[in-house]
């Protein structure tokens, strides 16, 4: 006789919401963040000013071409769909430039609502993992504690600020920790565990990292060309400048669609579900690394 069913998680799985809608925003990614000249940014930008770049119907005049004019940052900046909550629901469809209260409240929410956008899409990837199942009705709660903070008016989200930010993402974070341990044990391969690692220009081309815990780690510019990712967990890892020609990120967990846009691959990079591969990626396959 088997004991009864789970209760099923009724968190909706679709997370559309979670997608940046440009169309739908008043192009707040383009004038509340700060810009400062570097490899990213061609140009400084102080906080709560417009891109010169910026057009009146909230468009980016420059959006075919941003990486030949120096604005890669941009290219990988992803809101999870604070853009156009802040702008449609949060301020009721309101633009910045009708007045300066409206601008005020929007630069103040924005950072907030984008904060809890990302939590929320990770929460929404937990529980898309099976094997995560024992935590699967915790991590619900936490996906309907932070969504419920996101529908709050201006003033009372603003006020959430920072720490209250942090003070939802700890528990969080340790849930979805809980999920990415369940689900690497699930596939019975342990992988190192180089969270938080300096990886900067790392020579892992072709190294078997399955299963491991790449946790924030720093893997700008490093060579990762034909290394196996299946099931790595991904999580906030720089990857920046990486090279992922041939590499296998099938599995991988929590890898954002931000990540990969910043990062260099090519038709024989093989992507985790539900990513799409970056239009500046190499149309071809690379021939693959010779064996010793």
């Amino acid at each position: 006789m088997t004991g009864p069913e789970p209760d099923r998680v009724t968190t909706p799985r679709s997370h559309a919401h979670l997608r940046a809608d440009c169309a739908s925003c008043f192009g707040l990614c383009c004038v509340v963040p700060a810009f400062t000249a570097s490899a990213d940014f061609a140009i400084d930008k102080k906080p709560g000013t417009p891109c010169p770049h910026l057009q009146a119907d909230s468009r980016c005049g420059i959006h075919e071409r941003l990486r030949a004019d120096g604005f890669p940052g941009c290219t990988v900046y992803d809101c999870f769909g604070a853009g156009q909550k802040v702008s449609q629901a949060t301020l009721g469809g309101h633009d910045w430039r009708e007045d300066r209260a409206t601008a005020a409240q929007m630069f103040a929410v924005f950072p907030v609502m984008r904060d809890l956008h990302e939590l929320l899409w990770y929460l929404a990837e937990a529980l898309d993992l099976a094997p995560a199942h024992p935590v699967h009705a915790d991590l619900a709660r936490a996906y309907d504690d932070v969504d419920a903070l996101t529908d709050l008016p201006p003033d009372a989200l603003a006020a959430v600020g920072t720490l209250g930010v942090d003070a939802v993402r700890g528990p969080a974070n340790a849930l979805l920790l809980r999920a990415s341990e369940l689900t690497r044990a699930a596939t019975g391969i342990r992988g190192p565990d180089r969270r938080g690692a300096d990886l900067v220009g790392a020579r892992l081309a072709g190294v078997d990292l399955r299963g491991a815990v790449l946790r924030g780690a720093h893997l700008i510019g490093a060579d990762l060309r034909d290394a196996d990712l299946r099931g790595a967990d991904l999580t906030g890892a720089d990857l920046r400048g990486a090279d992922l020609r041939g590499a296998d990120l099938t599995g991988a967990l929590f890898v954002t669609q931000a990540q990969l846009d910043a990062a260099t691959g090519d038709a024989g990079t093989r992507l985790p579900a539900r990513r799409t591969r970056p239009s500046h990626w190499e149309a071809g396959s690379h021939a693959p690394l010779a064996e010793d």
